[in-house]
C-alpha cells in the first residue's frame, strides 16, 4: 500500500463505523440472538464500539483535539495523539480483537469473548472520568458511553455471571484480559504521549 493510500486510511477509517455497526446488528439479531444469547451479547460490544467512535471521529467529532488539548494538556490539537495513532490503537482492537474474539467464542466457546464486556464498560467510565476532570464538559464518545458502553456492558456481565457457570479462573483471566486491553491505552497516553509533550515543551498553560 502506498503512502497516498495509507493517509487516506489513516484519515478515514472510522467512516465504516456505522455500516459496521448496522449490517453487523442485523446479522447477528437474525441469525445469533435466538440461537445463542451470550454470543449475541459479545457481538453487541464490537458494535457498540463501532457507535462509540462514531460519535468520538465523525458526528459531532472532535475527540483527537480534545484528547490532545485536555488529557494530553497539549497546545497543537493534532499532537501527539494523531491520525495514524489513532488509526493504529483502534483497528487491532476493535476492528480485529473483539471480531476475532466473538468469532473464537462461536467455535471454541463463550469464554473467549466475556472479556469485551468489562473493556466496554471500562472505556466507557473513562469518558465519564474525562466529564467529571474536565469541568463536567462533553467529550466525543461520552453519550455513547452513558447510553450504550456503560448499562449494555454491566448488563452482559451481570448475564455471563448468571448464566453460564465458568469457574472463576475464567472470569478472573476475562477481568484480566478486559483491564490490559483498557490499561494498554491508559499506558501509552500517560506513559509514552504525555512524556513527548512535556518533553518538546508543548504543554498548554493553565487558565
Amino acid at each position: 500500500m502506498n503512502n497516498k493510500a495509507l493517509r487516506w486510511l489513516y484519515a478515514n477509517w472510522m467512516k465504516a463505523t456505522p455500516f459496521l455497526a448496522v449490517y453487523t446488528f442485523v446479522l447477528v439479531w437474525l441469525y445469533v440472538k435466538d440461537q445463542n444469547y451470550a454470543l449475541f451479547l459479545i457481538w453487541v460490544q464490537g458494535i457498540i464500539y463501532w457507535v462509540h467512535e462514531f460519535e468520538e471521529y465523525v458526528c459531532p467529532g472532535g475527540f483527537l483535539k480534545f484528547f490532545n488539548n485536555n488529557t494530553m494538556r497539549c497546545i497543537r490539537d493534532d499532537y501527539p495523539m494523531t491520525d495514524v495513532g489513532s488509526f493504529w490503537i483502534n483497528i487491532p482492537l476493535v476492528y480485529i480483537a473483539m471480531p476475532f474474539s466473538a468469532v473464537l467464542a462461536h467455535f471454541f466457546g463463550l469464554e473467549w469473548g466475556i472479556w469485551t464486556a468489562l473493556f466496554s464498560v471500562l472505556n466507557g467510565l473513562g469518558h465519564v472520568g474525562f466529564w467529571a476532570i474536565f469541568g463536567r464538559k462533553y467529550n466525543p464518545g461520552l453519550c455513547a458511553s452513558l447510553l450504550l458502553n456503560i448499562p449494555f456492558g454491566i448488563y452482559a456481565i451481570h448475564y455471563f455471571v448468571t448464566n453460564l457457570h465458568f469457574s472463576a479462573t475464567v472470569y478472573i483471566a476475562s477481568a484480566v484480559v478486559g483491564i490490559l486491553a483498557q490499561a494498554s491505552m491508559m499506558i501509552y497516553a500517560f506513559g509514552v504521549l504525555l512524556p513527548r509533550v512535556k518533553r518538546e515543551g508543548l504543554v498548554r498553560e493553565k487558565a
